[in-house]
């Protein structure tokens, strides 16, 4: 009888460690399910702001790109404005090449010295009329190719302004990839 109340003895006591070995073991399983659930819960965070940011990023491309194009819009404007320019210029030149024509017959039609004189004085006049008329193209034109300078400047800074973007996203997809390359880190999977 001893023995067998020694057996039951030990039994039980075998019972109880197997009983809180069991829940021990239900402790671990729970905290690792409960780990790899606030794991989870920290995964989805980090993927909704890495959207956010790229949403950002993908916005900020976009107001450059619109940026961009309007600035083309812009020098396409100038150029048609200088392509006008030139064509007024070529018709002044067209203008002076009559009134040159003219000149030359009123030099021609001329029987005395002091008309010649007169009609020469006339011709210069409107040749200094038109050279006039050339000057102020050509500032205009200046102006325009001022203009076209200023845009290209303008394109210079929203380039390097998107260059700056482009290293900020880098930066900052490095910076949300940090979480991810310790989480890799902490639970390697094959």
């Amino acid at each position: 009888m001893p023995e067998e109340r020694l057996t039951r003895d030990e039994d039980a006591v075998l019972q109880q460690q197997y009983l809180r070995a069991l829940s021990s073991f239900e402790g671990i399983i729970l905290s690792q399910i409960d780990i790899k659930n606030k794991l989870g819960d920290r995964l989805n965070y980090s993927i909704q702001a890495g959207l956010v940011i790229l949403g950002a990023i993908a916005i900020s491309i976009l107001v450059l790109l619109l940026t961009l194009s309007a600035q083309i819009n812009r020098i396409s404007a100038v150029v048609h404005d200088m392509n006008i320019q030139f064509t007024s210029v070529a018709e002044q030149m067209h203008q002076v090449r009559g009134n040159m024509v003219n000149m030359e017959q009123r030099v021609a039609l001329l029987e005395g010295i002091e008309g010649m004189t007169e009609v020469m004085n006339g011709a210069m006049e409107l040749i200094d009329a038109d050279m006039a008329l050339m000057r102020e193209t050509v500032r205009g034109i200046n102006l325009h190719v001022a203009k076209v300078r200023n845009d290209v400047v303008n394109i210079s800074v929203n380039m390097d302004i998107m260059n700056n973007e482009v290293q900020s996203m880098s930066y900052e997809m490095h910076q949300v990839a940090k979480p991810a390359r310790s989480m890799n880190k902490m639970f390697p999977f094959p």
